[in-house]
C-alpha cells in the first residue's frame, strides 16, 4: 500500500491503527514514546558515527536505505507522541518556523551558526 502524497495526518492515523491492531496503546504513553523516539534518533546517529563529512554526505545506497528506515522510525514515533498529546504537528512546525525566522533574521544570521542570543 504505497501512497505518493501521504500527509502527516494520514501517517499518524496509519500509525495509530498499526498500534491499535497490536494492542500497543497500553504501552504508548508520552513517556515511553519520547524514550523510544530518543532511542531511534540514537540509532540514526550510529550510521554517521566515525564518518568524515565527505563519507556522511556520500553514503552508499545500502547505508542510505538503512538511514531512510531510521528516519522513518523517528518520524513515526514523533507522530505517535504528537497524537497522544493532541499536538497538531504541522501547526506546531509552522509556528516554530515563524519563531525561528524572528530569532534568526536573514540580515544577522546569513552564513553564521551563531545562536540567536548572540546575534
Amino acid at each position: 500500500m504505497t501512497r505518493e502524497h501521504d500527509t502527516l495526518d494520514d501517517l499518524s492515523r496509519r500509525m495509530a491503527a498499526f498500534a491499535a491492531e497490536r494492542d500497543w496503546d497500553q504501552f504508548h504513553n508520552p513517556k515511553n514514546l519520547a524514550m523510544a523516539l530518543s532511542a531511534e534518533a540514537g540509532e540514526l546517529l550510529e550510521h554517521f558515527q566515525w564518518l568524515t563529512l565527505e563519507q556522511a554526505a556520500r553514503l552508499p545506497k545500502a547505508a542510505r536505505d538503512e538511514v531512510a528506515l531510521e528516519c522513518a522510525d523517528v518520524l513515526l514515533y514523533l507522530l505517535r507522541l504528537s497524537a497522544r498529546l493532541d499536538i497538531d504537528l504541522a501547526q506546531a512546525t509552522r509556528r516554530k518556523l515563524a519563531l525561528n525566522a524572528k530569532k534568526y533574521p536573514v540580515a544577522k544570521a546569513r552564513g553564521r551558526i551563531t545562536k540567536y542570543t548572540k546575534l
